[in-house]
Parts: structure tokens; C-alpha cells; sequence
């Protein structure tokens, strides 16, 4: 008869209990989170007992034991895995990167160290490194003891985002696009949420039409009068050019920034459109001078 993972929890964590110090002495168990913990370098992985529970809840007591062996020399093998990638990477942490992605799909963010960053994009933690870097994975995460991201950001702006250029190019006449770039940078697309900070003084008023066709770059145009109708449509032709020809390409589309760090993404023809929130900023507008 199926058992439920918690109905079975007390006995299991008992041979969990009594096997590490035969399988992996210098592991222990963590009573109060229910986890397996083992030293790697100067931190430790964590591995939840969930795992071994669900499968014990699936098979008669008297396999239990072959199945917690089963797991605790799993989880010691991965903790080896990960004292290997310590040594190869050095201090991980110093590696770690934000990297802002158009929204993705479920099935390709299981698995990846990502939070949302709003309703259209989502922040990938990435290690960065020139020949084994890539997405951070939990589980790699979780080999290398790192729980707490919050400095993930910082070590992007310090580490990739000082040096970035900005300058102005012309889009129409006497009308000009605000280029936030670094070539061959992988990051800058995360200077999304930051954008009123490259925009001229005095102009963030009514927010900014923003692209992100490669993550090298930013494309701003401050909106301050109706002219904005004009430049949208062009504005999103090369955004779309932009992003056709990147070799890291980010996303296609043309974003109203406006708000408290709001994202709003514009058809090239909302310029035209009578409803809606955008339509609703156009009417507002002074006529350009």
C-alpha cells in the first residue's frame, strides 16, 4: 500500500541518522530543516530529505535501508562533485552574474537559479567564466553551498556594468536614441530596471520607449511631447533590425518604462491606437517644440 513521504519521515530520518557515520562520517543530519549536510571547502552543501522520503514511500520498510544507502552516498558523491568545481572556479561567488531574459518558458527556467523581473522578463544567475560557465543551476547551487544571492546584482554592476558607453545617434531628424552599450558584453540587458538613471535630465516625466535587442545594449528615446508618434514605429524597426542581427540576441519588441520600474510592451502602431493606457499618455502630451 503507497505511504505518504511524510508518513514514513521518522523512521527514515532514523536510518539516515544511523548510516552516516558509516557512509560519510563527516556529514550530518539537520533535525530542523530535514536535511543532509556535508562540508564542502569552507561551506557546506545541503541536500533536503524529500528525495528519499518520496522514494521509501514507495516501496516495503524492509528496502528502506538499501534505498537511504542508495541517497546518502548520492548526495556524498555530488558534495565530491562540487569540492572539484570549488577547486576549479576558486570562490564561485565572485563569478556569479545577472542576466536579464525575455520571460521563460516553464519548462526551460526548471532547474536554473531564476526570479522574475516583472510581467516580460525574468533574471538568470549566470557564473561567469570563459570556458565552463553558463546558467547556475540549483543543483549546482545547492553542491556549492550558495543560498543567498543577494549580491549577485552588485557583483554585475561592479564587476561588468561601470564601464558602460552611452551616447546619443540620430533616429529621425532632430530626433535622437540614447545607445547604452558595451560590445560583447553579456549583461547589460539587466540595466532594465535602471533605465531613468541614462535618460537627460529632466525628460523621465513620462517614462522612455526602451529596447533591449542584444544583451549588449539598451536603445532609450525619452518621451517629453507627441512626437513619440512619429519615432515609435521607426524606433521598433530597429529594435526589430537590431535584434535580427545580434549574435545574443535579447528581445524584439518595444517597451514603454514608465512608473515605479513598470515595463509596458508597444505594438509599432500603438501610436495610433484610441484605447488604452499609452493612448491615454499621447492625449496628455504637449505638442513638441
Amino acid at each position: 500500500m503507497a505511504r505518504e513521504p511524510l508518513d514514513v519521515a521518522g523512521d527514515v530520518h532514523a536510518l539516515v541518522r544511523g548510516l552516516i557515520p558509516v557512509l560519510s562520517p563527516e556529514a550530518w543530519f539537520d533535525g530542523g530543516t530535514s536535511e543532509l549536510v556535508l562540508p564542502v571547502g569552507r561551506s557546506e552543501a545541503r541536500a533536503s530529505t524529500w528525495t528519499v522520503l518520496e522514494r521509501c514511500a514507495r516501496v516495503d520498510p524492509v528496502a528502506w535501508p538499501g534505498v537511504v544507502e542508495g541517497w546518502v552516498r548520492e548526495v556524498a558523491d555530488r558534495a565530491v562533485l562540487a569540492v572539484g568545481e570549488m577547486e576549479l572556479f576558486g570562490d564561485v561567488r565572485e563569478l556569479l552574474r545577472l542576466r536579464i531574459v525575455p520571460k521563460l518558458a516553464p519548462r526551460d527556467r526548471e532547474g536554473l537559479v531564476v526570479v522574475p523581473a516583472g510581467d516580460h522578463f525574468d533574471a538568470m544567475v549566470m557564473i561567469e567564466h570563459p570556458r565552463y560557465g553558463g546558467p547556475l543551476t540549483r543543483a549546482r547551487a545547492g553542491l556549492l553551498g550558495l543560498r543567498k544571492l543577494g549580491y549577485v546584482m552588485t557583483n554585475t554592476h561592479d564587476r561588468e556594468l561601470a564601464d558602460v558607453q552611452v551616447h546619443d545617434q540620430p533616429l529621425l531628424p532632430g530626433r535622437d536614441v540614447r545607445v547604452v552599450t558595451k560590445p560583447g558584453s553579456r549583461y547589460v540587458s539587466a540595466l532594465l530596471s535602471e533605465v531613468d538613471q541614462f535618460l537627460p535630465a529632466g525628460t523621465g516625466e513620462h517614462g522612455a520607449l526602451v529596447g533591449v535587442p542584444c544583451h549588449s545594449t539598451l536603445l532609450l528615446y525619452p518621451i517629453t511631447g507627441r512626437g513619440v508618434r512619429e519615432v515609435l514605429p521607426v524606433f521598433a524597426e530597429v529594435v526589430a533590425e537590431m535584434h535580427e542581427a545580434a549574435e545574443d540576441p535579447c528581445a524584439r519588441g518595444v517597451y514603454w518604462s514608465h512608473g515605479a520600474r513598470r515595463l509596458t510592451p508597444l505594438a509599432p502602431d500603438a501610436a495610433g491606437r484610441r484605447t488604452g493606457e499609452f493612448a491615454s499618455l499621447l492625449r496628455r502630451l504637449p505638442e513638441d517644440g
